[in-house]
């Protein structure tokens, strides 16, 4: 993913605003509609990847504080070295 989040993002909101006009030959929105698509699978996979790395701060019976990962499972990699 080289391109960032927001570049991403704005590229597809100016995809659907192109489309939704109407104006455009059928090649032209068809290039459109690719590009946006891309976009979109872009946009995903940052939302995919950030989802995985935010954690929660969660409170523990006894008081204490304990981080959580916002999925509920840690991450695989760290469980493989712990078997």
């Amino acid at each position: 993913m080289s391109e960032s989040f927001e570049a991403a993002l704005s590229l597809l909101e100016e995809s659907v605003e192109r489309l939704e006009t109407g104006d455009l030959k059928l090649e032209e929105a068809l290039a459109v509609f690719e590009k946006g698509v891309a976009a979109s699978r872009t946009c995903s996979q940052w939302l995919d990847q950030t989802r995985k790395r935010v954690q929660v701060l969660t409170a523990a019976d006894e008081g204490q504080f304990r981080l959580d990962f916002l999925d509920g499972d840690e991450d695989e990699d760290e469980d493989e070295d712990r078997e």
